[in-house]
């Protein structure tokens, strides 16, 4: 047979070969990322082990792999009685993530621009389509599920095996703690960027993308600063289960 043959049928075949099943404990570590994500995890609020197991119907053995790769990136933290937790919010902490977030995200998304086009910025409308009926809904676990869908799907276009990483990581360690904000101060004061970044997705002005994710950041932290300060307190260690 030609190379050029075989290449075209090792090609083939490979195409037609079924993704690879992903692991338990990938899918465990998976589920727990998307409850950080969603808030359905609060910070302080601790659970165990074998209690997380029984809610993901699991063995503990995956939970606890999963586990320890999130506590590497602090979005979970082991206790020393082995309880598991969202690790509590500092004011020097929550400023470090948030500054964190202001040189990385307007960057990465910079960056993406120049591989992002008008399907994109059809996509990311309907993705803000659900951010506004959250909102308008008081729903604040699905805003916080959209708006993360809305972000990444910019972010990802970036193709950085660097900056995603540690990106993925801030928003792991400040949705949980967001979470206890939004259910103190509701979802009807929070306002955003989609918009503009919607106009410079399709319009590939990359500055443009840069200067609305930049804004849109700063509207949560202005929320923050209007919220007093109440969030942090309500995100201190509450009652295991």
């Amino acid at each position: 047979m030609p190379v050029s043959s075989s290449r075209h049928a090792a090609a083939s075949a490979d195409a037609a070969a079924p993704a690879p099943r992903r692991s338990v404990r990938d899918e465990v570590e998976q589920s727990l990322r998307a409850g950080l994500l969603s808030g359905r995890f609060v910070p302080g609020h601790s659970v165990t082990l074998r209690g997380l197991a029984q809610e993901l119907g699991v063995s503990p053995m995956p939970v606890r792999e999963a586990v320890r790769a999130l506590s590497a990136g602090n979005a979970l933290e082991i206790r020393s009685n082995g309880r598991i937790q969202v690790p509590t919010m500092t004011p020097q902490r929550l400023s470090e993530i948030l500054t964190a977030r202001l040189l990385l995200e307007p960057e990465l998304a910079f960056v993406a621009a120049a591989h992002l086009g008008s399907s994109d910025a059809t996509a990311l409308r309907k993705i803000d389509d659900r951010v506004d009926e959250s909102l308008s809904g008081g729903d604040a676990e699905t805003y916080m599920r959209e708006n993360f869908a809305f972000h990444f799907h910019i972010y990802r276009a970036a193709g950085s095996q660097v900056l995603m990483p540690l990106v993925e990581s801030l928003w792991l360690q400040f949705a949980p703690f967001m979470r206890t904000v939004y259910g103190r101060v509701g979802t009807a004061a929070l306002d955003d960027h989609h918009k503009e970044a919607i106009a410079a997705v399709r319009s590939r002005d990359a500055g443009g993308l840069r200067d609305a994710i930049a804004a849109d950041i700063r509207c949560g932290m202005e929320l923050l600063d209007r919220s007093s300060g109440e969030g942090l307190r309500e995100a201190q260690p509450g009652p295991p289960d």
